[in-house]
């Protein structure tokens, strides 16, 4: 019996309890990002750094998660999924507590991109794990669940985060990270099996690597999923980028009140994620993806709009809220198409999607932060784009199936 099989055959070790152990451990990267967004201005102050230096450490952590997800997929699809996962979450905690005493923006910004190269080890390997258990659709239907589970991290990251800036200061963040990188090394080690049987594991050879990722890139269909779903999510990291300066300077918010818009984001998108989860078995993963996809146009086109006109700061907060809450649906169905195709390889395939996704969000996202003149206009401008940019990609090269 295949692994797979085995897998899938048992209803205890498909339970709740496994889909919200995974959704902990997606969650790490999420906390990491949200959880000091509302503390950037705070940090700009202590640290006497301007406010773009600072901007450049969340640029930094994803740019290390980009580079991270090139290494950890193909060394996992050799090694196995869970010693890879229990390494990357190791230096995420030692990442963690060095951030935390950081007494320069320098060194926050090394250290932070050293912490997103070992957060895309938990992040890539999940994606490859629950690929080895499940086909097309029921990877889709069961990502959905694990990202309606994770969601509650960066549903209340903002807010934790905002409250501990108000009760300690925004070292404390760091701290909390550190202990739930503890919470998540248990997990790992308590509650995840080890998916990839060794008689499937190919030898690490770094030319078999790059050329499967040449392949990969020769090939249209995969271009347009990468890239579609690269630059959505880069729309969305856009506004983690700037949203918080945005809303707190610009709109005039406080940190506790950013966290609270900032979570009306993660209800719609539970609420999609939910609808994902519903009908992607019914009506297949290319025609949620095209949905996703229809919705996100709309919120693009409307967020420049709405700035265009001067609507205020419900004009950026209502289309924000609309481009981020099918985010997880253009996600899990984008890498549904895409691991399909190659199910041998899913390591390596999850981690091209995965540095693609990340390196063009970072790119975006250090634009936004050279662009900033002190109006919501770099930030807005960037999330229309990106949506079009998103829909082109998939309508040119990936509405086909090869």
């Amino acid at each position: 019996m295949s692994q797979s099989s085995a897998v899938t055959s048992s209803p205890t070790q498909l339970s709740w309890l496994l889909i919200l152990v995974l959704g902990a451990i997606a969650a790490l990267t999420p906390l990491a990002i949200d959880m000091y967004l509302p503390a950037m201005p705070a940090i700009a102050a202590d640290l006497n750094a301007p406010s773009s230096a600072v901007k450049s450490t969340l640029v930094a952590y994803t740019a290390g998660f980009a580079i991270g997800q090139l290494f950890h997929g193909p060394i996992s699809d050799s090694y196995g999924r869970k010693p890879v996962m229990l390494v990357g979450v190791a230096l995420f905690f030692i990442c963690a507590v060095v951030s935390a005493m950081a007494q320069d923006i320098d060194v926050l910004t090394v250290v932070r991109a050293t912490q997103g190269f070992a957060g895309a080890a938990a992040a890539v390997i999940i994606q490859a794990l629950v690929r080895d258990m499940f086909e097309r659709e029921e990877f889709a239907r069961t990502m959905s669940f694990i990202t309606l589970v994770m969601t509650i991290a960066p549903l209340a990251a903002p807010m934790i985060g905002g409250y501990l800036l108000t009760w300690f200061d925004w070292r404390a963040i760091f701290w909390v990270l550190a202990g739930w990188a503890c919470f998540v090394t248990l997990c790992i080690i308590v509650r995840i099996p080890e998916t990839l049987p060794k008689h499937n594991r190919p030898p690490m050879r770094i030319g078999a690597s790059l050329r499967n990722y040449a392949r990969m890139l020769k090939t249209p269909f995969a271009v347009g999923m990468i890239f579609c779903s690269g630059f959505s999510f880069a729309g969305m990291f856009s506004f983690l980028t700037a949203g918080s300066f945005v809303y707190i300077d610009y709109y005039g918010v406080s940190a506790k009140m950013f966290g609270y818009l900032f979570a009306l984001n993660i209800v719609c998108l539970i609420v999609m994620t939910f609808i994902n989860g519903r009908l992607v078995r019914k009506m297949g993963s290319h025609w949620m993806l095209r949905l996703g996809l229809g919705l996100q146009l709309v919120a693009g086109i409307a967020i420049a709009t709405f700035q265009w006109l001067d609507i205020g700061l419900w004009g950026t907060v209502i289309p924000v809220m609309m481009y981020v809450g099918v985010i997880s649906t253009i996600g899990s169905n984008s890498m549904a198409c895409l691991l399909a195709c190659y199910p041998q390889m899913a390591g390596t395939a999850s981690s091209l999607a995965g540095t693609m996704r990340f390196g063009i969000g970072s790119l975006v996202g250090a634009g936004v932060a050279v662009a900033s003149d002190g109006t919501p206009w770099g930030m807005v401008g960037a999330i229309a784009l990106c949506a079009i940019l998103s829909a082109a990609f998939y309508w040119l090269l990936a509405s086909k199936e090869p």
